[in-house]
């Protein structure tokens, strides 16, 4: 008989939400992401993303079937995977890609350590990584024009900050709306601070994680973002370009992979950002925001370990102490 423990910082207080609510939250915040995809790259992205979720949905209870275990697709977990792993992809993949990564990332990063609640690496993100290793080419080459729904080959705006890739750099409103080369899920940047600012309107992350990513990120790029001179750099370019606020508010909050406490999880927010801030300065690779959070991943049980919440129930008098010390 398996037995799953359940592991979170004091105090212990039970509250009405459900796996799936919580899921089912995920995937409503996700939706304005998803609409903008499908109205930036047309039925391309609707393909990707519906293959996406089959593959992980399928995976899930193939792989149950298979082991005896019961059945979990109905936590809407799986479907989430599957999201989120479609919006790191680029809108012009070939529609195996999108199979290949659920399945790795349902099987391999999460069902074969116990499911959901044991896996101890985000999924999505484990089948993003797996992809960029085995196809590169697939994952990086020939992006969809949002205007035109070309296929072009140019730079994505992390390329250009980067100066690997030549280009313009699009502006604010741009970033904002959507209208530049990247990933299915981090061209609007409006829609994903939309569902970002859901899931803590509702209670489903906490504030921190995000806050912890994307300020370590903005004052990293803006102190050392420009070579050759400091606080020349654009912290807020650095913030709307790639895959940050996706990761920020979607990837590094997930619960499972996550610290337990307040404090942990703003240190695993800042971790994650200045990983993601020493690849993208300093890496082979422009983004490194799928590494960055991986990486902390892998950190959380040392700072559940040693990032403790503090004591309830009594409170040290210093002063009553030396009162009592003096009377002796």
């Amino acid at each position: 008989m398996e037995e799953k423990l359940v592991i979170s910082s004091s105090p212990h207080i039970k509250g009405p939400k459900t796996v799936r609510g919580i899921m089912l939250d995920v995937i409503i915040a996700l939706i304005p992401a998803c609409l903008a995809s499908l109205i930036l790259f047309g039925w391309k992205a609707l393909l990707i993303i519906m293959a996406s979720v089959a593959s992980a949905v399928a995976s899930e209870a193939l792989y149950e079937k298979a082991v005896k275990r019961e059945v979990t697709v109905g936590d809407l977990s799986a479907v989430i995977t599957g999201i989120l792993l479609a919006m790191t992809l680029p809108p012009n993949v070939p529609l195996w890609i999108p199979v290949i990564g659920s399945a790795f990332a349902i099987v391999i990063a999460k069902q074969i350590f116990g499911g959901l609640g044991c896996n101890f690496v985000n999924p999505a993100l484990a089948g993003r990584a797996f992809l960029l290793a085995a196809w590169p080419m697939h994952m990086t080459r020939d992006w969809l024009n949002p205007l035109t729904y070309d296929a072009v080959t140019s730079a994505t705006p992390l390329a250009v900050l980067k100066g690997t890739g030549q280009g313009t750099l699009p502006g604010i409103k741009d970033f904002l709306l959507g209208v530049r080369l990247g990933s299915l899920g981090e061209t609007s940047v409006l829609a994903l601070l939309l569902g970002g600012i859901y899931l803590i309107a509702r209670g489903v992350i906490d504030y921190r994680i995000p806050l912890g990513f994307l300020g370590t990120l903005f004052v990293g790029t803006l102190v050392f973002g420009k070579p050759g001179a400091f606080f020349q750099g654009d912290g807020v370019l650095a913030i709307l370009a790639g895959g940050a606020i996706l990761g920020a508010f979607f990837m590094a909050t997930d619960y499972v992979t996550s610290p337990v406490t307040a404090r942990g999880r703003l240190y695993m927010g800042i971790g994650a950002g200045f990983i993601t801030l020493l690849i993208r300065l300093w890496g082979g690779y422009p983004e490194g925001v799928t590494y960055g959070i991986l990486l902390m991943n892998l950190v959380t049980p040392l700072i559940d370990r040693f990032v403790v919440p503090r004591y309830y129930g009594y409170a040290h008098d210093r002063a009553a102490k030396e009162a009592a010390a003096g009377g002796r």
